[in-house]
This record gives C-alpha cells, sequence and structure tokens, in this order.
C-alpha cells in the first residue's frame, strides 16, 4: 500500500469516527452517553497507568485566586519553566526585571527523588450568561499534574507539600515589600525602600552578630514552635538614648530577613477592637512596630489624668466648647488600654499568621510597665548605647572607605572619655565639601569628641555642687 493511500484511509477512518459520535450525541438518549462515557472512563483507567490531578486558578465563585495555583505558579517559573519551547513574560520586582512561566497549553517535567512526573498547563471556556456587561465566553486557566499510580503516596504527600511550600517561598523572595501604616483600623502602604543593612549598622562586631544569629534562628524555627505550643513570633524591646539607631536597626532587620513593616500609630487607634482588628490584617513575614512606646502609653495615662483633676477641682468650664475633629479623633484613641496592648502582643489573636516580629522602641525602658516588657512578651531585649570605637570603624568604612587612619588611634582614646550618639558621629563624618577630604571630617570629629567630653566633666562639677549644696541645706535643717 503506497502512502498516499494510506493517507486516504486513514482520512476515511477519522471522517466515520466524527460522523458517528456526532450520530451518538444527537440522537443517543444522555442517560445511555452518560452510562457508556462514565464505563468507558473506568475502562480506560484500567489499562492507563497514570493519574492526574488538575490545579483551577480560581476557587468557588471566582472571586478569590487559588493560592496552590499560585504556589505552583511560582514554583514552576523558577524550575522547570526553562524547559517549555512557548513562554510568557511578565514584569517582576520593582518593574525592572521580567519573569519568565511557561505558556497555555504547554508541558514540562520535573523529578522528585528519582520519580519523574509533567506539569502541564491549559486553559478552557466556559460559557458565561451573556448580558451586556460579560457578552463574551469566559476562560479558566488550570495547573495538570500526571504521574504514575504506583507513586500516589509520594507524589500526593510529600511532594505537593514540597511544591506548596518552595512556592510560597518564591513569592515572598519575589515580592515587592511595603511599609505600612495605620489610619484608625485600617492599613495603608508605601514600597519599602530603606537601604540599612547589618554590614552598614555602626554596631559592635560581636553585638551584630548575636542579632543576626537570633533572626536566623526565629526565621528557621517553625516546627520548633510548634513542638512547644507557642504561637511563631518573637519580641524586641530597643532602647537607649535619641540617635543611637534604634529605627535603624528596625530597617535592618527588616532587609535582613526579607519581612514587610507595619509602623503601628497607637494614638490613631480608637479601641482595643480596632487595634485587634490591625493585627487580623497584618501578614506573616512582618514586623510590626510601636516607636517610641513610652510615649504612647504616657499620653493616654495623661490624658485621663488630667481630666479627672480637672473634675475634683472643680475647674472644667460650665458651657463646654465645641471640640473639631482633631480633639475628638484623640480622645478616642485614648480608649487603647495596657490590658489591650498586652492581648495584642501574646494573647489568642496573636497566634494568627505567625512568623512576625513584634518591635518596641523607647528612650526611657524605665517608663515601661514591667509587665508590658517580660520575657515571653518582648524576648529580647537589645540595648543601643553611645557609639565606641568599633562601630565608629564601621561608620568610617560607610563614608569615607577607610580601613585606617593615622587619626585613628587618637580617635580610639577620646571614645573611651566621650558619650556619643551614632547620629552624631555620621554627622561629622558626613563631607563637608565636593571634594569630601575624610582628613578634615575626622579632624571635625576630633573636636566634637573633645568638646562633649569638656561638657561631661562640666555637667559632673555642677552637679557635684548640686549635691554638696543639698547636703549643706540639709544639715541646716538638723541644726535647726
Amino acid at each position: 500500500m503506497t502512502p498516499q493511500n494510506m493517507f486516504a484511509n486513514l482520512g476515511s477512518i477519522l471522517a466515520s469516527l466524527v460522523f458517528i459520535r456526532a450520530m451518538f450525541q444527537q440522537y443517543f438518549p444522555h442517560q445511555l452517553q452518560n452510562f457508556l462515557e462514565k464505563y468507558s472512563q473506568r475502562l480506560m483507567a484500567f489499562f492507563y497507568p497514570y493519574i492526574q490531578i488538575r490545579f483551577n486558578e480560581f476557587t468557588g465563585e471566582r472571586l478569590t485566586r487559588s493560592e496552590a495555583y499560585s504556589a505552583i505558579e511560582n514554583y514552576l517559573s523558577s524550575t522547570t519553566s526553562m524547559q517549555a519551547k512557548r513562554l510568557k513574560a511578565e514584569t517582576g520586582k520593582n518593574n525592572q526585571s521580567l519573569v519568565l512561566s511557561m505558556d497555555d497549553h504547554e508541558e514540562v517535567g520535573d523529578e522528585f527523588k528519582g520519580v519523574r512526573l509533567w506539569w502541564a498547563s491549559g486553559k478552557h471556556g466556559v460559557r458565561a450568561q451573556t448580558t451586556l456587561f460579560n457578552p463574551l465566553p469566559d476562560e479558566k486557566r488550570h495547573y495538570r499534574l500526571t504521574f504514575h499510580k504506583k507513586y500516589r503516596d509520594l507524589i500526593i504527600g510529600p511532594y505537593l507539600n514540597h511544591v506548596l511550600k518552595e512556592g510560597k517561598a518564591i513569592k515572598v523572595r519575589n515580592r515587592q515589600r511595603k511599609l505600612y501604616t495605620n489610619y484608625g483600623c485600617y492599613w495603608s502602604h508605601v514600597v519599602f525602600e530603606h537601604p540599612a543593612t547589618f554590614q552598614t549598622l555602626a554596631m559592635e562586631p560581636e553585638k551584630k552578630q548575636e542579632i543576626i544569629d537570633d533572626l536566623n534562628t526565629f526565621s528557621k524555627a517553625e516546627e520548633f514552635y510548634a513542638r512547644i505550643g507557642r504561637a511563631w513570633k518573637r519580641g524586641y524591646l530597643l532602647y537607649g538614648p535619641p540617635g543611637t539607631g534604634k529605627s535603624t536597626m528596625i530597617a535592618a532587620m527588616a532587609n535582613h530577613l526579607g519581612y514587610d513593616i507595619y509602623d503601628l500609630e497607637l494614638t490613631a487607634v480608637r479601641d482595643n477592637t480596632e487595634l485587634r482588628r490591625l493585627l487580623i490584617e497584618t501578614s506573616s513575614k512582618s514586623i510590626i512596630v510601636i516607636e517610641d512606646i513610652d510615649c504612647s502609653l504616657d499620653l493616654t495615662g495623661q490624658r485621663r489624668k488630667k481630666k479627672k483633676e480637672k473634675k475634683e477641682s472643680g475647674e472644667e468650664e460650665k458651657e463646654p466648647k465645641k471640640k473639631d475633629e482633631k480633639e475628638e479623633n484623640e480622645n478616642k484613641s485614648s480608649q487603647v488600654t495596657l490590658s489591650g496592648l498586652l492581648n495584642f502582643i501574646d494573647g489568642l489573636w496573636s497566634a494568627c499568621g505567625g512568623e512576625r516580629l513584634i518591635v518596641f522602641t523607647t528612650n526611657y525602658v524605665e517608663k515601661l510597665d514591667p509587665a508590658l516588657i517580660r520575657k515571653g512578651r518582648m524576648d529580647k531585649h537589645i540595648e543601643l548605647s553611645f557609639c565606641k570605637f568599633e562601630a565608629f570603624k564601621v561608620l568610617a568604612k560607610n563614608y569615607h572607605k577607610l580601613e585606617y587612619h593615622h587619626l585613628f588611634p587618637k580617635i580610639s582614646e577620646l571614645f573611651e572619655e566621650a558619650d556619643m550618639t551614632p547620629a552624631d558621629v555620621a554627622e561629622h563624618l558626613m563631607p563637608k565639601s565636593i571634594s569630601g577630604e575624610a582628613t578634615l571630617c575626622l579632624e571635625s570629629l576630633i573636636q566634637g569628641l573633645e568638646k562633649a567630653i569638656e561638657e561631661a566633666k562640666l555637667k559632673a562639677v555642677v552637679e557635684a555642687k548640686k549635691i554638696e549644696e543639698s547636703a549643706k541645706n540639709e544639715a541646716k535643717e538638723e541644726d535647726k
């Protein structure tokens, strides 16, 4: 038989099959069609050794995108999509790179513990109700996983868990991180672009490494926290004088872990219910920050105290004046209580989401309620104090790329006596001219350190005189 006759016969057979199928669908009862289709699939499954799992893009009434579909999409884009001959390109993080994924109706292979399997992307049209606003057929996308049935337990269990976990991790690494702030009980955000890192942070190397190790341990401790029965969160209390780098430390922590930041303004929260709602709306892999926590709590307490004192002394005005919106909002924010804040930190609702850091900053740690900063709430207390020589060397390298300078020994001696914050040191090191000569900046720092030492000595003399005068006054009173 010649090739031409073979193709002619094949065409006739295919045409006959199409005709028979059309006649079958047209004239045979639907019950018979369903019956034959059902048992034909069973017969095919008996001889066909492969299992297929389909993951649709949308679930339910197509209101939400499937998290499983998104995780698979991320996983395939990074591991197997380069096998595909047709790819889709989308802009990635910061719109500065392209993310490639396989196009519709493409298939790629994957391997897990020596087992070969296949992923295929597809889409199918679903005719929606034709209305003025939706006149066209709808399209739904899906991924289809195919594997041999003898590996069912391995694929459905460990492999799919691996795909979902890795896909979510890729999403976190590729996402555009955000800095949130709250307006009442709602979050708004901007892109987080703070450049601070632990490499550029002015701090003693040993203390810096201790913090890095603690953060790394926390980020990999999901199973540990689950085993001991604790929510996967950790509290950090940053305290020290103004200008010691507390906010910069938070930015470095966020950049190191790849977390979002939620900067919570307590004075903008009306009550404990709104505070709880804000917590629920935060995502995992985030840092919840309350800066100057002592000011927020004192602000609430002072308002109530002043109001009570006015009532007792009768100093309130007989005719109340109209309050503007700002004052009303302030009064509403004062309803947040210490109890509500404690529940926010480690109550039942704090376990929602997981993998969170809660960071408080304060200039005066002694003002805080002990219950607020005890272990279990604020697990790690980090004191950010005045700049020392090791921290200065980090700043000198950042600002002037200096590993050593002939003025370093003198500066080291001055740091033994002087108290100067990293912010003040950085201001002296900031180039004052286009040339940005390092020697001039270091000389300026030396002058600043010498001045700080003189001021400290003068202050000590004044304090000594005050103590001496106080002792004399006490002695006189005793003589009387």
